[in-house]
């Protein structure tokens, strides 16, 4: 492996959900726990995960719609009690992600996700993943969420890195979309929550975790 003097990029910053994790099952678990006294439709995975990835309020706005929308913060507060208690009953990494990390040790390494902060760190907690990263942020942690390119150009002050010294990795257009505007690399994921269509504008779409370092040595070889 290159040593972090020789490298271009320094710093690689990672989604959470449908990236490193497969939340899916807790997550819809949660939602239905918190629709279920209200008559709301029992949801499916695949359901979840297209309402996955702008945070947890838009996530219950876009479950309920306008029809439902005055039931917002009690399914919230109910979905939060639920997922809080049952945060990693099922969900697990993605194949090849702990080796990746592992193999990574001279990058800096960061996640920023739309999940609220302490869920997100205690999820990582939980799953013996924390230690991997410098920073872990949420969708509370800057002033905006992704696709915004806000916490990523504040990722990238806090660390002191430059946007051509700094990759995103994420399974969502929200993750190409903030890297691009924010200029740094962007690598998809072909196997989180969104159809490879969507992901078409990144610089590399890989098929699994562990292809992240060879493109890690092309974009250190340009």
């Amino acid at each position: 492996m290159l040593k972090l003097t020789s490298m271009k990029i320094k710093l690689i910053i990672f989604d959470l959900d449908g990236t490193l994790v497969n939340s899916s099952a807790d997550i819809t678990n949660a939602l239905n726990y918190a629709g279920r006294p209200y008559g709301l439709e029992t949801l499916t995975v695949e359901k979840t995960v297209s309402l996955v990835g702008e945070g947890v309020t838009r996530m219950i706005e876009k479950l309920l719609g306008e029809r439902w929308a005055d039931l917002r913060c009690v399914v919230l507060e109910r979905f939060l009690e639920h997922y809080s208690r049952h945060l990693t009953d099922y969900t697990v990494p993605y194949p090849g992600v702990r080796n990746t990390l592992e193999m990574l040790g001279n990058y800096k390494k960061a996640v920023i996700s739309n999940k609220r902060e302490d869920l997100s760190l205690r999820l990582l907690e939980d799953l013996e993943l924390s230690g991997y990263f410098d920073v872990i942020w949420g969708g509370d942690s800057a002033p905006e969420k992704k696709p915004s390119p806000v916490p990523v150009l504040e990722m990238l002050k806090k660390v002191s890195c430059g946007h051509d010294e700094a990759v995103i990795v994420g399974d969502s257009n929200y993750d190409i979309e903030a890297g691009r505007a924010a200029g740094v690399r962007t690598v998809a994921v072909s196997y989180g929550y969104r159809d490879v269509s969507f992901l078409k504008d990144a610089d590399f779409i890989i098929d699994s975790m562990e292809e992240l370092t060879s493109r890690l040595d092309i974009f250190n070889a340009a």
